[in-house]
């Protein structure tokens, strides 16, 4: 067994799992093995039914622990967000809280230069830079317009996912930010927390396959733009108003050149007829940004009780 290395006496790693039993199981005998008894597992069991996980994976692996039953799947994010909420509510004084997957692409090995920074008191949330990453082509470039996308709309760059390393001060402001329930990484960026980065390469999945397809990794795409609604509003409506008054001027030009009997004849009718449309299509976006804002911020959860979300809490040693 490793030493545990400096800054890492005493710290909890909290994971999501989904139907992936055999990459958490291995991914806590891999922990074990790294870091002996200074790591204790709060896995969340993410309503799996096939291959739900239960505290036997935890005794398997010699760790210590808890593994939180959820009484339905709520989703990848929500999943932490409930892990985080619990951390801070049982385990106030840990040092240090890391936050990975299960399947094994955030390698335990790499626990130990993430939590480097985090020696500064000037810093509150390590979270890791991706230098490589094991994934198909469809997702790299999806990935790559994703963060160009990102950073047109709202501003900001955003380069890391959920493997995070934070400390108890940082746990305590998240936990009360609604926005930790649609994307942690966005909440955390917008959490105005003393943010450092560390690149660090992705690793293999220990088995099977990903449960997150194309539509989902739209979807959380555009969660994290929703943490960021207010932003993305101003920038969409400032680029409408471009828009508008680009027609409007283009409508006075189109008219004055009918009047001056410069315009052929049908050329004027289509011509005003193309920048009505535009004027009436940019109205309709920024109503719709509105609206759409609205809906997302009105369904977020805000300051939720996450006890309601669990079905019980397996301790490790103990049969449930």
């Amino acid at each position: 067994m490793n030493a545990s290395g400096p800054g890492l006496s005493q710290f909890t790693v909290i994971m999501p799992v989904y139907e992936d039993r055999e990459a958490a199981s291995r991914l806590m005998k891999n922990l074990w093995a790294e870091y002996g008894d200074a790591v204790t597992v709060v896995a969340v069991d993410d309503g799996s039914v096939r291959y739900p996980i239960d505290a036997s994976v935890l005794d398997e692996a010699g760790l210590k622990g808890v593994v939180i039953k959820l009484r339905r799947n709520v989703g990848h994010q929500r999943a932490i967000a409930i892990g985080l909420n619990y951390v801070a509510d049982h385990m106030p004084d840990c040092p240090c809280t890391i936050v990975m997957d299960s399947d094994g692409e955030d390698t335990p090995e790499s626990i130990r230069k993430l939590v480097v920074p985090l020696q500064s008191p000037d810093v509150d949330v390590v979270v890791a830079e991706r230098k490589s990453r094991i994934e198909t082509w469809r997702f790299k470039a999806f990935y790559v317009v994703y963060k160009a996308l990102f950073q047109l709309l709202s501003g900001r760059k955003i380069s890391f996912g959920n493997f995070m390393a934070l400390k108890p001060f940082a746990i305590k402001r998240v936990v009360a930010m609604q926005e930790l329930w649609m994307h942690v990484a966005a909440c955390v960026l917008t959490s105005k927390l003393r943010l450092r980065t560390t690149p660090i390469d992705r690793g293999p999945r220990y088995a099977g396959k990903s449960n997150m397809n194309f539509v989902g990794l739209a979807l959380h795409g555009f969660r994290a733009l929703m943490v960021f609604a207010e932003d993305v509003l101003v920038r969409v409506g400032i680029a409408c108003s471009l828009v508008a008054a680009l027609t409007i001027f283009s409508s006075v030009v189109a008219i004055g050149l009918k009047l001056a009997g410069v315009a052929t004849p049908g050329w004027f009718s289509v011509a005003l007829g193309i920048l009505l449309l535009m004027f009436l299509q940019t109205g309709a976006v920024t109503l719709m940004t509105l609206m759409l804002t609205g809906v997302v911020r009105s369904g977020s959860p805000n300051q939720i009780d996450y006890r309601g979300y669990i079905d019980q809490v397996l301790q490790a040693g103990q049969r449930g």
